[in-house]
């Protein structure tokens, strides 16, 4: 039963599984009633004997085993369990996929909540989010544990509850973006979010590690005229690549030559491209990347005259997204669209930092091992390998290379044909959108039926129902990249889903109305004449009753009230799951789903996803790539070799080379690329340390500000600063009487003070006058503003402090941007660019928090406000 607890890691928590399982077979006797009553005698036990949640561990994952098993009819693996408890843990489990990740994540969920805590669990897109959040519910329906959950459609005052329950899912995305607009809060009641307890992560590597390299911005508009960037992109189609300009692929950028400098100059009829008050240094470069590095249906595509961002990695488009800098603008007039207005930084926060804020994290993923340095260097989380509960028997067959890519994707297409004719359900992945519209134009001239998901909109809204159906016989499925699609392909086909198309479908046909006009063989073989008219008039009465019909489909399954109908749905649930059962065997006999890749990718994580497609559950299965020598991999990282080989053995196109050499190379070349990308990552997180631990100082003084009724100790702290700043300044400058008169004009200081009285005082006694004399002062302003209206300094003193922060913020973000931007260049004067970095970072804080102090204690100390006051 324990063979696999051969892992050192694993085999130390073989004696915990084992009582968890021993108190499972006592618990699973309880009722309802005393399963529920469990969360409540765990919180007393935590509360009574001050005990930790590793004391209670054993006892609260057997009750959440009960309750998933009540809920689901599933009996957790003990390879689950091993999963939930390395998550509790703080660490990241790799489970394979198919291994039942959504289902383990509910053990530590429900153990760190009992603290009275709140748990997020964090999915990748909003479908995901709603699925496993509304199968939590079912399960901790039964241990009275309340589920939310967060999407891009949630509203302000939905958020807001939603986060109250005990286990909220969201997605990455909106954590992040609720994360700032609670600090950009205005009023403490508009906050949403609360503390950053436990996050467990789905798909892991995919948030922290592929959009690690991208942070989260709250923008706001900025004017910038729509002319710069139309002769930007004038300008950008007069330049010849090679000539005037380097394009390097590696580091997506653009690096203007000499001879392109001059030619901009010229077209733009000024002196100098460099100087610092000329713009259009930014505006060509932007213009060149949209022209060479950003491609349509790759990047971006084009929906309802908008150009919407394609994810890289998942191949999912991110609407409401846009790249900053102008970017965005720049492929606007490349496309000739409207030019949206520029964005400038209100906010932002990339996933590193947003994470680390979490005093537990951990999460989970099929594909993690080949980045665990990364995840223990940055993230202090060690990647733990639970094993398959059956053993995988998937076959990877070596790789095929051609010379040309034309070659490749005929080979790829006739190896469609000769899965289809067998019947074998083929997986293709490619890596854009027009690499699979290819495929599918392709499969189209021969005839062969396909199921295309890629980011198109029309592609999207079906990507459940076209994942779950790529395990059925004759299944051809073309789709961009496999990561986070977090739905299972089962061979055979979901019996579940299955039955929902099936009593869908016959809803549709209107059958039912006519008991002799059976449209849909698969209801009329299974059911008798009687449960016909049962089913029939239980819809048309549903359809009376103005019901959905996804309601009448869910209510039919799950009938349990109406017995006729629950032999209906009894019925249907056996005879479909043989109907799968049998298939699937038949697919098995084929050898399995056929997974076919037509690129290397970038990192080695993403191929394993796209292989992990296959062999679930020890299920057969086998996995190939097709490649070219015109593939990006080897054209930007290294084929010549290889070329230059096949030329020398008079290898023709449509002859592929095969060997494990070639495949060991690839890798080394995945490996390489890997590394350069985790050092950018490393790079953008060391960079942004620095602003973090800036960014935490502001947040946190803005919180204490937001929470506070009384802000005058605020202000009269500010003042203090503020004069000992200016008196410092005063003494630096051998006394100069114009910082005094600056002072007292800031300060706004009514009573008149002797420059020849000063003039003899000790710093320190000065100092104390001043201190004394700025308390007069707001003394009588307070008292003049509170018999404007009560209250109304408080107001003053909070909108001051709150309006000016988040100014000073907002320039400092820039100006931080720009210095990271050309801090590189210290490098040629022998410096070091980071420690440079943090050096004038540190100072422009600096300057940054005496700028705030400053203006708030103006603005109060000389507001003039008129109230208009009712007669």
């Amino acid at each position: 039963m324990f063979k696999f607890f051969s892992y050192k890691s694993i085999n130390q928590y073989k004696t915990t599984i084992k009582e968890i399982n021993k108190l499972y077979y006592i618990i699973k006797q309880y009722s309802n009633s005393e399963l529920k009553k469990q969360t409540e005698k765990l919180n007393l036990e935590i509360i009574k004997d001050n005990a930790d949640l590793d004391q209670i561990l054993i006892e609260a994952f057997a009750t959440v085993k009960e309750a998933i098993a009540r809920a689901t009819g599933i009996i957790l693996f003990d390879v689950q369990i091993l999963g939930g408890i390395t998550l509790h843990k703080g660490n990241i489990a790799e489970m394979k996929t198919g291994e039942g990740k959504t289902l383990v994540a509910l053990l530590p969920a429900y153990l760190n909540t009992l603290n009275s805590k709140n748990v997020h669990i964090i999915t990748v897109n909003d479908y995901l989010a709603k699925r496993d959040a509304k199968l939590a519910q079912t399960v901790f329906n039964y241990l009275n544990i309340q589920t939310g959950v967060i999407t891009s459609t949630t509203n302000y005052y939905d958020r807001k509850k939603e986060y109250k329950q005990n286990i909220t899912y969201i997605t990455n995305n909106e954590l992040g973006f609720d994360y700032l607009r609670d600090n950009m809060a205005i009023n403490s009641n508009d906050i949403i979010q609360g503390n950053l307890n436990y996050a467990i992560i789905d798909e892991v590597d995919s948030i922290l590690i592929d959009e690690a390299r991208t942070p989260l911005i709250i923008s706001g508009e900025t004017t910038i005229s729509d002319k710069l960037y139309a002769k930007s992109k004038e300008t950008s189609q007069k330049l010849e690549k090679k000539i005037h300009y380097q394009v390097d692929e590696k580091s997506r950028n653009v690096i203007l030559t000499e001879k392109g400098v001059s030619l901009c100059e010229q077209i733009l009829n000024i002196q100098n491209l460099y100087n610092i008050n000329s713009p259009w240094l930014k505006y060509i470069i932007n213009a060149l990347k949209a022209k060479e590095l950003f491609l349509k249906n790759k990047d971006y595509i084009v929906k309802n005259n908008k150009v919407v961002i394609v994810d890289e990695f998942t191949g999912r488009i991110m609407e409401g997204r846009r790249w900053s800098d102008g970017l965005h603008q720049s492929i606007e007039a490349k496309e000739n669209l409207k030019i949206e207005k520029e964005n400038k930084t209100l906010a932002s926060i990339t996933y590193q930092n947003l994470f680390l804020l979490y005093k537990k994290l951990c999460g989970m993923t099929g594909t993690a091992k080949t980045e665990e340095n990364e995840f223990l260097n940055i993230y202090k989380m060690s990647v733990i390998e639970i094993p398959t509960n059956k053993q995988c028997i998937r076959k990877d067959l070596s790789d095929l290379v051609y010379q040309s890519e034309y070659s490749k994707w005929k080979a790829i297409t006739n190896e469609c044909v000769d899965m289809n004719q067998i019947g074998r359900p083929t997986l293709i992945g490619t890596t854009s959108i027009e690499k699979s519209e290819l495929l599918a134009n392709m499969l189209d001239e021969l005839n062969i039926s396909y199921n295309l998901l890629n980011a198109k909109p029309e592609n999207t809204n079906k990507e459940a129902d076209i994942i779950s159906e790529a395990g059925r016989k004759y299944r051809i499925t073309i789709s961009t990249n496999m990561a986070g699609r977090g739905t299972d392909i089962i061979l055979g086909g979901n019996p579940n889903n299955i039955i929902q198309e099936n009593i869908k479908n016959y809803i549709l046909s209107n059958s039912y109305m006519n008991l002799n006009n059976y449209n849909i063989d698969s209801i009329q073989n299974i059911l008798n004449d009687t449960e016909v008219k049962a089913l029939n008039n239980f819809i048309k009465k549903a359809i009376q009753e103005n019901q959905d019909i996804s309601e009448i489909v869910e209510e039919i399954i799950n009938q349990k009230n109406y017995d006729k109908l629950y032999e209906i749905s009894q019925k249907f649930s056996y005879e479909f799951t043989k109907i799968c059962d049998q298939e699937k065997q038949e697919i098995l006999d084929l050898g399995g789903l056929y997974v076919i890749g037509t690129e290397r990718h970038e990192s080695r994580r993403i191929d394993n996803q796209l292989r992990g497609r296959t062999g679930r559950q020890g299920d057969k299965g086998t996995s190939r790539f097709f490649l070219s020598l015109q593939d990006n991999l080897f054209r930007i990282f290294g084929g010549n070799n290889i070329k230059t080989l096949m030329k020398n053995l008079k290898i023709d196109d449509n002859t592929p080379i095969e060997s494990i050499v070639l495949s060991k190379s690839l890798n080394n070349a995945q490996k390489k690329v890997e590394a350069y990308f985790y050092d950018i990552r490393k790079q953008l997180f060391e960079y942004d340390e620095v602003i973090n631990n800036q960014r935490k100082a502001i947040y946190r003084e803005r919180k204490a500000i937001l929470n506070s009724y009384f802000t005058k100790d605020c202000i009269i702290e500010y003042g203090e600063y503020t004069i000992k700043e200016m008196i410092r300044l005063y003494d630096k400058d051998k006394k100069n009487m114009g910082v005094l008169k600056q002072i007292v004009q800031l300060l706004n200081i009514q009573q008149n003070i002797s420059i020849e009285t000063i003039k003899t005082m000790k710093i320190k006694d000065l100092e104390q006058i001043l201190f004394q004399q700025f308390r007069i002062s707001y003394d009588l302003k307070e008292t003049y503003l509170e018999q404007l209206r009560p209250g109304l300094i408080r107001q003053l003193e909070k909108y001051y402090l709150l309006q000016q922060i988040d100014k000073a913020w907002q320039d400092h973000i820039e100006r931080m941007n720009l210095l990271k931007e050309y801090i590189g260049w210290r490098s040629y004067g022998q410096q070091e660019p980071l420690v440079e970095y943090k050096n004038e970072g540190f100072h422009l804080f600096i300057n940054m928090t005496t700028y705030i102090r400053q203006t708030v204690i103006y603005l109060i100390m000389r507001s003039r406000l008129i109230i208009d006051l009712p007669n």
